[in-house]
């Protein structure tokens, strides 16, 4: 009777032995070929407030549900820096607009950086140059740079993509999201593609108090002190109200204008030297020293400090540069003087600003970390 149970014992065994041995462990990364994996991927059309211009889509990398799934884990991941303790999202947080509320962020070195992170609101629609400085000029190549950039994730690229090679789940991804025939086709084009197209996605919602004000039959409606602001910012008052220059380089729908700007943040002579160049820097060109991209001013509520290093804590520091006229220097936008505004005008541009908030953008579980 012993030998008998002690056989079926042995069977049993074996049986589980081998049932386990045909399932996939996926605590052991994939190997070799991929072409067993299905490659059938989804294309997908982003959803834009109608007032929004045409999100360009490169032609080598269209919109897919699996492109955009697979950059939003590569987005959320800190397998991308040197000790697996970044990822993009430290810096560009969902709950802060994509921002860090930080003047500068700390890398993996804790060496802080010399500029602010910017708010991914809206990414997909800088088309005139990315960062501050306005260096990339694309999603995809802007996603190269804090990877190897020594003062933020200080890796290297190669090293990334044998993280990604090893890893249980990633080389399946990649085989949906673009359909390598094998692991060893991972690359860090395809993770920068995937990252971007993440990044696009990043959309305002439309639903913004100012978005709903400004849309006949909404129902919402601006209050007296926001309808004053909104006047004073567009400079729509017809001269009742005095002109707050804001839409020149934060124009709608955007609230921003693509382009790169010296607001008078730093004092400036003939011969002098900015703190930091920014786009002159870029472009080689002196007569652009000083100048900044201008952000969206969506969310701005949100997304302090302000300005490009950080330097203000409110919006009430902001508010009173701009009626201050700002410093003086040789390449200041004209639009930057003195405007002489009013408390209760501050207040009421304030509170118009408070009107670009989203919380719908902020709160959208699809840009949330999928971990």
């Amino acid at each position: 009777m012993g030998q008998w149970r002690s056989l079926a014992i042995g069977c049993l065994t074996a049986l589980i032995l081998f049932i386990a041995g045909c399932d996939f462990d996926p605590s052991e990364p994939i190997e070799g070929d991929l072409l067993h994996i299905p490659y059938q991927p989804e294309s997908v059309t982003l959803t834009a407030p109608e007032t929004y211009p045409e999100l360009e889509i490169p032609g080598d990398n269209p919109l897919t549900q699996e492109g955009i799934k697979l950059g939003r884990k590569l987005f959320f991941d800190p397998i991308v820096s040197r000790d697996s303790s970044l990822s993009c999202s430290s810096c560009h947080q969902p709950d802060k607009s994509f921002t860090d509320g930080l003047a500068t962020s700390p890398g993996v070195d804790k060496i802080n950086g010399r500029r602010s992170a910017m708010s991914l609101l809206d990414i997909g629609f800088q088309n005139r140059g990315l960062f501050w400085d306005g260096r990339s000029p694309s999603l995809e190549i802007q996603a190269f740079l804090p990877v190897e950039d020594p003062v933020e994730m200080h890796f290297q690229w190669p090293g990334v993509v044998e993280r990604l090679k090893r890893h249980r789940d990633y080389p399946m991804e990649f085989r949906k999201a673009f359909g390598i025939p094998d692991v060893d086709s991972i690359t860090k084009f395809l993770a920068v593609k995937a990252i971007a197209q993440f990044e696009r996605t990043l959309i305002s919602s439309g639903k913004s108090k100012y978005d709903l004000a400004i849309t006949p039959g909404s129902g919402v409606f601006f209050s007296e002190s926001e309808l004053r602001g909104f006047e004073m910012f567009f400079d729509r008052s017809g001269g009742r109200l005095p002109d707050a220059e804001c839409f020149h380089c934060h124009n709608a729908p955007l609230m921003s204008s693509l382009d790169f700007f010296n607001n008078g943040i730093q004092s400036v002579r003939a011969g002098q030297v900015f703190d930091d160049n920014g786009l002159g820097d870029v472009t080689g060109n002196q007569a652009q020293n000083g100048m900044f991209k201008a952000p969206s001013l969506r969310n701005i509520v949100m997304t302090a400090p302000y300005m490009h290093d950080g330097r203000f804590s409110s919006l009430e520091q902001v508010i009173d540069h701009y009626d201050s006229g700002g410093f003086p220097s040789d390449n200041k936008n004209p639009f930057i003087r003195k405007l002489g505004l009013t408390p209760q005008q501050k207040s009421d541009l304030l509170a118009f600003l408070h009107t670009l908030t989203d919380s719908s953008f902020t709160n959208n579980a699809s840009f949330r970390s999928p971990f």
